[in-house]
């Protein structure tokens, strides 16, 4: 993905951070509510088009006052950080994260309508359902009545185990109520890494609090120092549950003493970008072998798949043999103390507000920096996005995408495809023999643009008006169950991974498609109004970003087929590798914050996207406008504000904490250096801005770095 979103949930399937979607009363929530959120102060249901409007290139976005050829980012930027001060109910704040606030804003008015429709056999049964949900997220003071009541049948499955025999039944149904994220693995479905026509069960590590492996085995103090904070927030969670405090920091050290132990056996995020590392095909007599003391039969039977399930990706087989050997160590009460943990840490966003709050206090507050919890209604949207996103994604697109639209971008998207494939042609450390593979890839590229084809059925999920917890566990069950039917069955190369309503695009290696979701196709990231060069250095860049994506370290593994293969010959993969080596040279060298340096080994697959998308995209831009004597608009040349539109997509501000959590979780680099470090690399920049030798964003050419 170009455009890392702060407002990207993962409910359905397991949040791979902290719960990002906490819950409020309203009355709190009003009187938290930021500058932004002060625009509307009620839901009304108004066109994207009536919200504030800001073009694709924003003179006061900028400060003229800096030479853009000693900092580009600030030139271009700096107005926008300066009046752009990040809420309180943020950790970061961006140009894609405003656009997901107006977005949320504009779906509010949509929910509410449909909660408080006087007529509800006017609705259709998507548009009902999202109703029964929002109203039952927005019933705080039901929230408020049931206390733990409502986790209680969890909580009992968990405390009526006798035998740790028992575990793989009970584990299957604690996977089929709630986010499985956090109960010691994932399981689900995927392609067949070496077929990717066919769709297998996967066994995936996770079992995590923390986001990363690194919060539990790094040394260092801050490090030291943050784990014992969470230590601190399990005792807290305990202790509402109603432990006493002597109980419940017995409890903590246990939950952290075995989260470190899967920690220790869990792959680097680096190490995860590498798919033969997490490819790792096998029978169930092999998956069994791994784990002698955890019964798959009896996990399968859970989940109600057949015995006869033949194929398993296990992405991490270490993990699972330390899995093993952990839940063997563990004492029957330990074993409880942690499921318990892992059931109420996956509900504390949703409970009470006392529950709410500690939640809130650790993962929000502590560990991201951000001050404040998001108003409630926020949250309810995400939560209806997340787990109904398709049926709130037919009612964003039906009043805020036209065909026109749709079109505009296919042939933006069709020009840039040109570009790469005279880039291929052209490359003088490629042999034809690679080359004819790349083609035949790049040929083979599907585009999706604005919402799938084919919209999601959700008449499976039962919902109750009046029971908000009872709706999420429906919604998670929902989406497992979804992946679980999948396994063994022809893939559906129509669906999507975002939703509509998101504001981000992303490539999947797999399936070989560059996915652009509506929302990411509007002000100001594509503006109609505007003249292309912005355009071009913006929505454009995002369509290279996302093509060059299969072709990056990690995509070129992937062949156009999407099979795992290698179709590079030994030298044209060593000189890839050289000139990927230069881009992650560049980036080690910038620091994130403190003394935090980016891990350009983690960034490198994001930043290769970054430096080639935009050069294809500056390509087809040229060949665009070729012939049209352009002139100068607003004082800055047509080249200008090209690599000025670039520049705005990412004006940001990040709090220092959730720069940290970047540090260790985040495959982008900070956005000053997604700007700078791509600018820095291309003499048509330094042309554009009349730059000297010896300036900041200069660079000698045989030292600049370039791929495509």
């Amino acid at each position: 993905m170009r455009k890392p979103s702060a407002t990207l949930l993962n409910l359905g399937q397991g949040l791979a951070l902290a719960p990002a979607v906490m819950l409020l009363s309203a009355a709190a929530a009003l009187a938290q509510a930021s500058p932004v959120d002060q625009l509307a102060g009620q839901s009304t249901e108004q066109p994207l088009s009536a919200l504030p409007y800001t073009p694709s290139l924003d003179r006061p976005s900028m400060d003229p006052a800096v030479d853009p050829c000693e900092d580009f980012y600030q030139y271009a930027c700096g107005g926008w950080i300066k009046n752009n001060p990040i809420p309180a109910d943020q950790s970061r704040w961006s140009v894609y994260a405003k656009m997901a606030n107006e977005n949320q804003r504009f779906l509010w008015g949509i929910l509410d309508k449909l909660a408080t429709a006087p007529d509800r056999s006017a609705l259709n049964a998507k548009q009902a359902q999202m109703g029964d949900y929002f109203a039952a997220c927005m019933n705080e003071d039901a929230a408020r009545s049931q206390g733990l009541a409502a986790l209680q049948p969890l909580l009992a499955q968990i405390d009526a185990l006798s035998d740790k025999r028992q575990l793989p039944a009970l584990l299957a149904a604690l996977h089929l109520a709630t986010n499985n994220e956090r109960f010691l693995f994932r399981f689900g479905s995927g392609q067949d890494f070496g077929d990717a026509t066919q769709v297998i069960a996967f066994a995936m590590a996770a079992g995590l609090s923390l986001p990363d492996r690194d919060f539990y085995v790094n040394k260092d103090a801050k490090s030291r120092a943050m784990l014992k904070k969470f230590e601190a927030h399990v005792a807290r969670i305990f202790e509402l549950a109603g432990d006493t405090p002597q109980a419940a920091a017995k409890a903590a050290r246990s939950v952290v003493a075995t989260e470190t132990a899967l920690a220790q056996a869990t792959l680097t995020q680096v190490q995860r970008r590498d798919p033969y590392k997490t490819y790792n095909k096998v029978d169930a007599k092999a998956l069994q072998a791994l784990t002698p003391h955890f019964d798959w039969s009896a996990y399968r039977a859970g989940l109600g798949l057949p015995e006869s399930l033949a194929s398993y990706n296990v992405t991490e087989p270490g993990f699972f043999k330390a899995m093993d050997k952990r839940l063997q160590a563990l004492s029957l009460a330990e074993l409880k103390t942690y499921l318990r943990w892992a059931a109420l840490s996956s509900h504390a966003a949703y409970l009470a507000p006392e529950m709410v709050q500690a939640n809130f206090d650790f993962f929000g507050q502590t560990l991201q920096g951000t001050p404040q919890i998001k108003p409630r209604w926020k949250r309810c949207v995400e939560l209806v996005d997340a787990q109904l996103g398709e049926a709130l994604g037919e009612e964003f697109v039906q009043r805020s995408f036209s065909p026109e639209l749709k079109q505009q971008a296919q042939q933006m998207t069709a020009e840039i495809e040109v570009a790469m494939a005279d880039s291929i042609k052209s490359l003088p450390w490629m042999s034809e023999a690679t080359k004819t593979q790349a083609l035949a890839k790049l040929g083979s590229i599907v585009n999706k643009v604005g919402y799938p084809e084919r919209w999601r059925d959700y008449s499976a999920m039962a919902l109750e008006r009046g029971n908000f917890i009872a709706n999420v566990q429906r919604g998670h069950s929902f989406e497992f169950k979804r992946q679980l039917a999948k396994i063994g069955q022809p893939l559906d190369r129509g669906e999507w991974g975002m939703t509509p309503q998101t504001v981000n695009a992303y490539y999947d290696a797999q399936m070989n498609d560059i996915n652009f979701p509506a929302a990411v196709l509007q002000p100001p990231l594509y503006d109609p109004k505007m003249d292309a060069a912005p355009n071009y250095g913006n929505t454009g860049g995002t369509i290279g970003h996302e093509l060059v994506h299969g072709f990056d370290d990690e995509g070129r593994k992937f062949d156009a087929k999407g099979n795992l293969k290698d179709w590079w010959t030994k030298k044209d993969g060593k000189a890839f590798e050289q000139r990927a080596a230069c881009v992650s040279q560049q980036y080690a060298g910038y620091t994130i914050v403190d003394n935090i340096k980016i891990n350009s080994q983690l960034t490198l697959g994001e930043d290769l996207a970054d430096l080639g998308g935009l050069v294809l995209a500056l390509t087809a831009w040229k060949q665009h406008v070729a012939g049209q004597n352009l002139q100068p608009i607003d004082g800055l040349t047509p080249e200008q504000r090209f690599f000025v539109g670039f520049a705005q997509w990412d004006c940001n501000n990040a709090r220092p904490e959730a720069l940290r959590v970047q540090a260790l979780t985040n495959p982008h680099s900070p956005g000053r250096y997604r700007i700078n470090g791509v600018a820095v690399n291309m003499p048509e920049f330094e042309k554009a801005f009349a730059c000297k030798p010896g300036q900041a964003m200069v660079k000698p050419d045989a030292k600049r770095c370039k791929i495509w």
